[in-house]
């Protein structure tokens, strides 16, 4: 490959980071106006035209703050672990079955597992090298969570998995072309979207950052740029989820404006949720991996195995 196309990869996945961390903002400031009209209030209306550049502001203003230094923490694992929980959810995005940029992935499903896997242990490093007790129950916490989830995530991809037999993300488009999948695997689906809030610590979920109980859990320690971090890891992975949802079960990876409007309402849901719901029970959570979404993951695995060997003979 010569240095132009290098070039040219490199500069596509920079458009692809910014465009990825403008999308955030906008997510973000959703968020804050949803919230505002779900609680009969008004989100944020003051900084530019109907408040559309106070996420820009909160951005700045963070990250000019002074980052604390606490006297009792590992601090080289401290400050990485949050550059690496950012760095982490914008690597997953290059997965992305792309029609340009001169890249193509065929193992997409496979680097998944992998991010997510790596994931859990960017929370467990942050909640312990604050050396808090609060912070490192939060990030136990979470920890236990991901881990409980991340079992039947990976169980109901396995049974999509069947039906295309690649790991390629490119596929679900080309057998998604007559019938979304998640027509015929609609509670599936269901199982898949409430494990994607699990995954991302969100409400009813979020009990990594239980602010009632945990004074927010395991990033209570950090301050500014850190927070930052953490912030913009956790809105990124609720964008790449969304989209991720929307290539599985609802048509696959086409850059038209159904795309778009589609990858916006499953984005629109995680918020809905967090403006509805309580949070649930810790045990009740635990239960509810281990004792239903596996359960019903497996049998669905052995119906579409069934299904796909009866079709091919």
């Amino acid at each position: 490959m010569i240095l132009s196309d290098l070039l040219l990869i490199l500069m596509g996945l920079l458009i692809l980071i910014l465009g990825v961390l403008v999308g955030v903002a906008f997510m973000i400031l959703m968020e804050r106006k949803l919230l505002g009209y779900i609680q009969v209030r008004k989100g944020p209306n003051k900084l530019g035209l109907m408040g559309i550049m106070q996420s820009f502001s909160d951005g700045m203003k963070l990250f000019s703050k002074e980052c604390m230094y606490l006297n009792f923490s590992n601090y080289f694992c401290y400050y990485l672990s949050p550059i690496m929980s950012f760095i982490l959810s914008l690597v997953m995005w290059l997965m992305i079955p792309y029609y340009f940029n001169l890249m193509s992935f065929n193992l997409g499903m496979l680097f998944f597992f992998c991010c997510m896997g790596l994931g859990v242990y960017v929370v467990m490093v942050a909640g312990w090298s604050s050396n808090s007790n609060y912070a490192l129950l939060g990030s136990l916490r979470a920890i236990a969570q991901t881990i409980s989830y991340e079992v039947s995530l990976a169980l109901i991809l396995v049974s999509s998995m069947f039906f295309i037999m690649d790991f390629n993300l490119m596929k679900y488009f080309e057998y998604q072309n007559l019938v979304w999948f998640i027509v015929f695997m609609f509670p599936l689906s269901l199982c898949l979207y409430s494990s994607m809030l699990a995954e991302t610590n969100r409400t009813p979920f979020d009990f990594a950052e239980g602010e009632s109980e945990l004074v927010s859990g395991f990033n209570v320690e950090y301050s500014g740029g850190g927070f930052a971090l953490i912030f913009l890891a956790e809105y990124c992975s609720i964008l790449f989820m969304s989209l991720f949802f929307v290539i599985i079960y609802m048509g696959g990876y086409n850059l038209n404006l159904m795309f778009y409007l589609k990858l916006s309402f499953i984005s629109f849901l995680f918020i809905w949720v967090r403006g509805t719901l309580p949070r649930y029970r810790y045990d009740k959570l635990m239960y509810l991996a281990w004792q239903s979404y596996l359960p019903i993951s497996l049998n669905f695995i052995l119906f579409y195995v069934g299904l796909k060997i009866y079709f091919f003979i």
